[in-house]
């Protein structure tokens, strides 16, 4: 499953997650992004040792500051709390698995 997270509770659901993180960097009126979405309810399916979450960009711009999303879809995969892949616009499910692989 798919959670959200905003700027309250990011550090909690991310930056203390042991193992991988995906964090998905968007905004709901961003058509990629929009197209995203049952992507990654179906890795999230398949992955379950992987977290996923999503950062709506428009609600919790500091996060987005922070970690300088400047394009969206942006996708981060973070583990135990570093931020270690990295890649910015709309991908195939497999791209997206071996991302987080």
């Amino acid at each position: 499953m798919v959670k959200h997270v905003t700027t309250a509770d990011f550090e909690e659901v991310v930056i203390k997650a042991e193992g991988k993180v995906l964090v998905d960097f968007f905004a709901t009126w961003c058509g990629p992004c929009s197209m995203m979405a049952p992507v990654l309810e179906q890795v999230s399916d398949i992955t379950p040792d992987v977290k996923i979450v999503k950062v709506d960009i428009d609600e919790n711009p500091e996060l987005a500051e922070r970690y300088k999303v400047m394009s969206i879809p942006t996708f981060m995969v973070f583990e135990n709390g570093t931020v270690v892949k990295k890649t910015v616009g709309a991908i195939s499910k497999s791209e997206l698995l071996e991302l987080i692989g």
